[in-house]
């Protein structure tokens, strides 16, 4: 016995999705609504039933449209894409004028494939693929799938780009991909005066570093004053991320070239010779702000981050500040992950001084003992490449401090001795770096015990580059082995205001532990230790624990912190404290080992 049949055909599947929809929803979503209406109603719609189209669904952004031939899709879809080009000419360019509307740019996917047919939807490979070519298009184009193409080939006066072939997501074989133009424009939505530049040469090479331009943001608000605002933050946050030595920053003035067009990312990224792109939006309404941005890479289109800030115009520059901070801080360890996954997609041949730097760095972030001799391996052949390599050598001598705090066993004499070497080469090499200081300063406070020079160090890292969150994390430790516990918990708070989502906050709860602890706040620290070993249970964290534990009263939870201590390190004792806990203060190095024997560890 059979099912019922199952009723399938050939047709010519049309996806299409609104570009940046979140963000345009999360800027104005009752403006976004209303003009994405109103281009449907006079553009796409029309343009559907004048080619034959039927509208199978639609979504908050997009739509799925079934043709019987390909050649009216792609004539469809040419109509729409023109049409919208011509209207974004006269739409929402004026700042001053309240009455301005979003940008909306489609951006559009056609293949011609096997469907099955559900009443009135569709599914199957044709619009899988379909979907995914169009995720793949540029904003304000057209790509087709080679089964398109061949359908459409000599039958229409668009011209064809062969995009070669993609490795298109749950698609398990490569798609040739073909982008369409009008003869006569190359980019529907691309301005005269881009156009030439483009012509004026080929595309930038990128940078070997991580490199951003920050776009002019959109001034929603339809208030002059705004345009300042809005042109001064994308200053301050340019100059906030060119303190980052690891990046490359295109300057304001090239950044600024353009203000008040409708950009295809991709395009600016290819002018500029940039990977990231980092695009936003300011809307005033009353006596509130709310600033939007979102980071991009810009071969690929693809949204690495998006945030959403509000607050109060009662001072606009502490807002302009706190939105600085907040986007700088989260955005570039984003940057750093996406180069990290870059790196680890090139073949081991091909890597160069930075690319081992970022595979060991990898590494590093598991936060175990066992990848430590590789990523230290890594950093060596870094800073072997590139002699002045300030940041290779910090994080070299930092795999072998983390190899003490981690497992609790003072290193060896050896090792020792060359990790206080690497740290003072990243330290002198490093002189203007932010980020070799403090890791610099860090190793030399707990392995070198130079407690004055690591705090004079630590303090220039963050004076260097006051939005850098692992300066502040380093600033934090290197105050709390000073004896300067507010200090410390000073710094380890700010380091999560501006990295709320780093991994290193863990390591930033134990450091308020041992703050807590010095200041006698015992409960308090118990709660922070507590926080620290769900996450990452090791010496360092259940140490800071059991002290706290014991101290407060909480015999029982200190005694079972030292058993998971001792089934993690069988050798570890409480005089170990004098050197995994290296304080400054004899006195306060007697008071930790006091309570770990307290609490039961052996001595």
């Amino acid at each position: 016995m059979t099912g019922p049949r199952i009723e399938r055909r050939l047709a010519a599947i049309l996806a299409a999705d609104v570009v940046g929809y979140s963000r345009l929803m999360g800027a104005d979503d009752v403006a976004t609504l209303q003009a994405l209406k109103a281009h449907r109603r006079e553009v796409v719609d029309p343009a559907i039933a004048a080619h034959n189209g039927r509208i199978v669904k639609t979504t908050g952004d997009g739509m799925l449209v079934e043709f019987g031939s390909v050649v009216d899709a792609v004539n469809c879809a040419m109509s729409v894409q023109q049409s919208m080009a011509d209207r974004n000419t006269t739409t929402g360019t004026n700042p001053s004028n309240a009455n301005s509307t979003p940008r909306i740019v489609f951006r559009i996917g056609i293949n011609v494939g096997d469907i099955i047919i559900d009443g009135n939807d569709i599914f199957g490979d044709g619009v899988n693929v379909a979907a995914r070519v169009e995720a793949e298009c540029e904003p304000g184009g057209v790509y087709l799938s080679a089964n398109s193409f061949e359908q459409i080939r000599s039958k229409t006066s668009f011209a064809f780009d062969d995009m070669g072939e993609r490795h298109l997501k749950n698609i398990e074989r490569p798609i040739r991909v073909y982008s369409v133009r009008a003869v006569e424009a190359k980019v529907a939505t691309q301005s005269h005066e881009h156009a030439a530049m483009l012509d004026k040469g080929k595309p930038l090479p990128l940078p070997e570093k991580p490199s951003i331009a920050v776009l002019p943001f959109q001034n929603m608000s339809g208030d002059p004053e705004q345009e300042y605002f809005a042109d001064g933050m994308v200053e301050d946050i340019t100059t906030a991320l060119s303190r980052f030595q690891s990046l490359f920053v295109i300057a304001r003035n090239s950044s600024f070239a353009y203000k008040g067009k409708v950009v295809d990312i991709r395009q600016v990224g290819r002018e500029l010779g940039v990977r990231y792109v980092l695009e936003g939006s300011v809307r005033k309404a009353g006596g509130r702000v709310r600033i939007t941005g979102q980071l991009i890479e810009a071969a690929t289109d693809r949204h690495i981050w998006a945030d959403r800030f509000d607050g109060r115009l009662e001072d606009i520059f502490d807002l302009q500040d706190q939105v600085t901070m907040s986007v700088v801080g989260l955005i570039a360890p984003k940057l750093e992950q996406a180069e990290i996954e870059r790196a680890k997609q090139k073949p081991t041949d091909s890597l160069d001084s930075y690319d081992f730097y970022l595979r060991g760095t990898e590494l590093v972030s598991t936060r175990t003992l066992a990848p430590l001799p590789e990523a230290l391996e890594l950093f060596k052949k870094a800073f072997e490449q590139d002699p002045n390599y300030a940041a290779a050598y910090a994080m070299a001598a930092w795999t072998m401090l983390l190899q003490q705090a981690i497992s609790g066993v003072p290193l060896a004499a050896e090792m020792r001795s060359d990790a206080i070497r690497l740290a003072n080469l990243g330290a002198t090499r490093g002189i203007d770096d932010a980020f070799a200081l403090a890791r610099s300063a860090h190793v030399l406070t707990y392995i070198g015990h130079e407690y004055d020079r690591g705090a004079l160090l630590v303090e220039q890292a963050v004076a260097l580059n006051p939005n850098l969150a692992m300066a502040w994390h380093s600033r934090g430790w290197v105050s709390l082995m000073c004896g300067e516990f507010e200090r410390a918990i000073e710094s380890f708070d700010r380091m999560i205001r501006l990295s709320p989502l780093d991994p290193l906050r863990v390591r930033a709860w134990n450091g308020i532990s041992f703050s807590l602890f010095g200041l006698g706040r015992y409960e308090d620290g118990f709660v922070s230790g507590k926080k620290a070993i769900q996450f990452m249970p090791e010496a360092q964290t259940i140490g800071a624990y059991i002290v706290n534990a014991v101290r407060a009263g909480h015999t029982e939870e200190a005694r079972g912190a030292v058993a998971q201590l001792l089934q993690l390190q069988p050798d570890f004792r409480a005089s170990h404290a004098q050197k995994a806990f290296p304080m400054r203060s004899q006195e306060a190095k007697d008071r930790i080992a006091a309570a770990l024997k307290d609490a039961g560890l052996p001595e």
